[in-house]
């Protein structure tokens, strides 16, 4: 019996050592696979990067497939359109984008109200005009953007228009796309008929740059915006209250 088992062990320990030495060729060869097209990879990178005139400081080092982009652009829009150009070439199989914003230096004040600015007019004519909110928080030239938007459309639209502003040097999104909803999208219509038709309120319906922002999220209507009065806010807030299918209202609008 003593015999059998020895020789048992001895199976065992010659097929746990080939196994070991099978991960082991599998492993070598992954990696000499996945190598293998760094210098093809470093070229098509380098022709890349450099026949765009705003990525010339940038430079790519290429390591078992993975990309890392260094130096420095002019805007943060820059910074993403070249790790997109490199995640799109053959054989790679992974961008560290550590690319640096350097560009003009702007003051976290005056970068928020220009952005403010900006994003105000940004979907003016949509229909969804009243419908999105966003706020914006800048530190360090770092943009943070929070709020809530009808679709993904409307969001991806505010962050294209943050990304490609001078001195902004990164971008935080914190903006949610409201869910998909016909009772919403009906509410959403009820609550602005019944806000701007009012006699007091129907000069915010005349600013589409400034109104009264209305977001709906199943069901839960929220009021965002700047009115002129707190006999405006408090129309505002019985106004919408007063809308079927509502099942509550959060009146947030500020008094100038």
């Amino acid at each position: 019996m003593a015999g059998i088992y020895s020789e048992d062990m001895a199976t065992m320990r010659k097929f746990a050592m080939g196994t070991v030495a099978l991960l082991v060729l599998l492993s070598m060869t992954a990696l000499a696979a996945t190598g293998r097209y760094d210098q093809q990879i470093q070229q098509a990178v380098s022709t890349k990067i450099h026949d765009a005139k705003q990525l010339q400081s940038v430079e790519a080092s290429v390591e078992d497939g993975i990309v890392t982009l260094s130096g420095s652009v002019n805007l943060f829009q820059d910074k993403l359109d070249a790790a997109k150009k490199v995640k799109k070439l053959e054989n790679v199989s992974g961008v560290r984008n550590q690319i640096v914003v350097e560009g003009d230096n702007v003051s976290d004040v005056q970068l928020q109200q220009t952005l403010a600015k900006k994003l105000a007019y940004d979907r003016v004519g949509y229909r969804d005009n009243a419908f999105n909110y966003l706020a914006i928080g800048v530190k360090d030239g770092v943009v943070t953007l929070k709020g809530d938007t009808m679709t993904d459309v409307a969001r991806d639209s505010a962050l294209a228009t943050v990304q490609r502003m001078p001195g902004v040097k990164d971008v935080v999104s914190e903006v949610k796309v409201l869910p998909t909803s016909i009772f919403d999208d009906e509410l959403r219509v009820r609550t602005a008929r019944a806000i701007y038709r009012d006699s007091v309120l129907g000069r915010y319906a005349t600013d589409p740059v400034d109104p009264i922002r209305i977001i709906v999220d199943n069901g839960h209507v929220t009021l965002y915006g700047s009115v002129q009065s707190q006999m405006d806010k408090n129309v505002a807030g019985l106004r919408a209250n007063s809308v079927f299918g509502a099942f509550s209202v959060d009146n947030r609008l500020s008094v100038n």
